[in-house]
């Protein structure tokens, strides 16, 4: 009996340290193969919710041309990941895929704008978003709202101008080179007197034209327009009349009774400018050196969740194969 206990004892000294070495494996294989924490945005129009860096893909897509310099792209990324997760609250509200928001483009339309490029710019695009993945833009320890907008007439636009709340990181800055990457700059309207009068809801003649001043701030755009008991801010007057920008000159002809609308720049004008980034970018600086000039005072870092915030998803698929 004695022989026959101390060879069961040899036996399970001998499987004890082969099933414990099996019982970390399995921990160890349960660790690693547990999903990462991260959070899905719902699209207004988009039947299913997106991972946090697949709906960023999109937008920078919609939001930016693929001849745009990688760090241009990548600031982009940084500011429409710290948009859209201060916008929606972290993801619980969704968001609208226009230029009321952010423009985001479905994975169906980036294969129609893209055509035989398709698979070359999505494999360059995932690299770039992954490059940025949980990049966001805070003021203290406070996330941003990281406005952008397409092109400045040399100077960005403070928020106290553009909606009189002053923001300590939304002030104007110098933005060179716009008018050599961008295709376009200045615009110019022509319009009827007829539709003028419809937009601004009031009836205008060769007379109240002469009278019209135009009031400008310290970044070269109207403010407000006067004429005799006629006032509008030039915010109100951009979006009543569907000018490019505030940055505008109006003039009559009289003999044809035309409005003749000159404008510089595109966009509300705060924040970020995109042809701006990409200017600095093709100078060489990275979207670290692009996001603190564009957003004044502030800083990048990672983006930080409870995972009780949180539902469980796959990293970001590689669809371009």
């Amino acid at each position: 009996m004695d022989k026959l206990i101390a060879a069961l004892l040899i036996v399970l000294l001998f499987f004890i340290p082969i099933l414990m070495k099996k019982t970390i494996e399995t921990k160890q294989e349960d660790v690693a193969t547990e999903e990462p924490c991260t959070i899905y945005i719902t699209v207004e129009g988009v039947d299913e919710p997106l991972p946090l860096e697949e709906y960023v893909l999109g937008v920078v897509a919609g939001e930016m041309p693929m001849t745009f310099h990688d760090e241009a792209l990548r600031a982009q990324a940084i500011a429409a990941r710290t948009y859209v997760l201060r916008a929606t609250d972290r993801g619980k509200k969704p968001i609208e895929a226009t230029v009321s928001a952010q423009v985001y483009k479905t994975m169906a339309e980036r294969k129609e704008r893209w055509g035989k490029e398709f698979k070359r710019n999505e494999k360059r695009l995932r690299g770039i978003i992954e490059s940025t993945e949980g990049d966001i833009i805070v003021y203290g320890e406070e996330m941003i709202t990281a406005m952008f907008f397409s092109t400045s007439n040399g100077k960005t636009e403070t928020a106290q101008n553009y909606s009189g709340s002053s923001i300590p990181y939304l002030q104007s800055v110098e933005s060179p080179g716009e008018d050599i990457v961008a295709a376009e700059v200045e615009r110019r309207i022509e319009m009827p007197i007829a539709d003028w009068n419809k937009a601004l809801g009031s009836t205008w003649n060769a007379d109240r034209f002469k009278s019209l001043q135009l009031v400008r701030n310290q970044t070269g755009r109207v403010q407000k327009a006067v004429s005799g008991d006629f006032e509008i801010s030039g915010r109100k007057m951009r979006e009543l009349l569907g000018l490019a920008s505030t940055d505008f000159n109006i003039a009559y002809d009289i003999t044809n009774k035309i409005v003749i609308i000159d404008t510089k720049g595109y966009g509300h004008g705060v924040g970020m400018s995109q042809y701006g980034a990409e200017a600095f970018a093709r100078g060489g600086w990275t979207a670290e050196n692009i996001i603190p000039y564009y957003y004044s005072g502030t800083k990048i870092k990672k983006f930080e969740l409870d995972e009780s915030e949180c539902l469980k998803s796959p990293t970001l698929a590689n669809n371009s194969k």
